[in-house]
């Protein structure tokens, strides 16, 4: 088969380092593009960027995002700029790129969500709009693109034992999330990033349009 090239946001760090990685070991070409490349806040660095494409890109994995707390007197900067960045971008990423995979009958589309689309707990309200919009936006876009052999889904990591985690929390906090989760322990970064690369994979040839949770159990209880 020939070799296909994914373009992965937000991968200088945390979990869209490690789904690059993984794709680069599945055999794949990977664009990272850094924030000076492309700036998911400003529409016009997007479309530069799309512009500057010298080559086709058969995967998109959308995992750059803004996760700031946000109660009921959200700010105007923080709804605006999360919204920009959960899902218009998303979203603009993929109108640049549908046209070429179109072409080629062959696409895959990832958009990483969350389950604070889920289910919900204090201090997500734009985040948790954000993401709800994207698993919306994927639902659709795979509707509208089944029939050219583009797969669209969404991936919604609960708790992951990655550093913005452990930034977050205290060592009392996270044994207390994890005996919250039916599994006791966090995910690694490596168990979301395979389920990412299997969804972005020709092995992947019939599940399109799904969210798929993957949490430890957290969202049913």
């Amino acid at each position: 088969m020939d070799q296909k090239t994914a373009l992965v946001t937000g991968a200088s760090r945390g979990l869209g380092k490690v789904f690059a990685e993984q794709l680069v070991k599945d055999g794949m070409r990977v664009l990272t593009p850094g924030r000076q490349q492309l700036d998911l806040l400003s529409n016009e660095s997007i479309d530069r960027y799309l512009a500057s494409l010298t080559e086709p890109v058969d995967v998109l994995v959308n995992d750059a995002g803004i996760n700031r707390l946000s109660q009921t007197a959200f700010s105007d900067a923080d709804l605006q700029d999360t919204l920009q960045v959960n899902l218009i971008a998303p979203m603009r990423l993929a109108r640049g790129l549908v046209p070429g995979m179109i072409l080629r009958h062959y696409g895959r589309i990832v958009n990483i969500s969350s389950i604070w689309s889920i289910v919900s707990k204090p201090g997500r309200i734009t985040y948790a709009v954000s993401k709800t919009g994207l698993n919306g936006y994927t639902r659709s876009l795979a509707v509208e693109l089944a029939t050219d052999n583009i797969l669209v889904n969404a991936v919604a990591p609960g708790y992951v034992n990655t550093d913005l985690t452990r930034q977050n929390n205290t060592e009392n906090d996270l044994q207390l999330i994890c005996q919250k989760i039916p599994m006791r322990r966090l995910a690694e970064p490596v168990e979301i990033a395979r389920l990412v690369a299997f969804l972005c994979s020709e092995e992947n040839s019939y599940i399109t349009g799904q969210c798929l949770i993957i949490d430890g159990g957290y969202s049913c209880l």
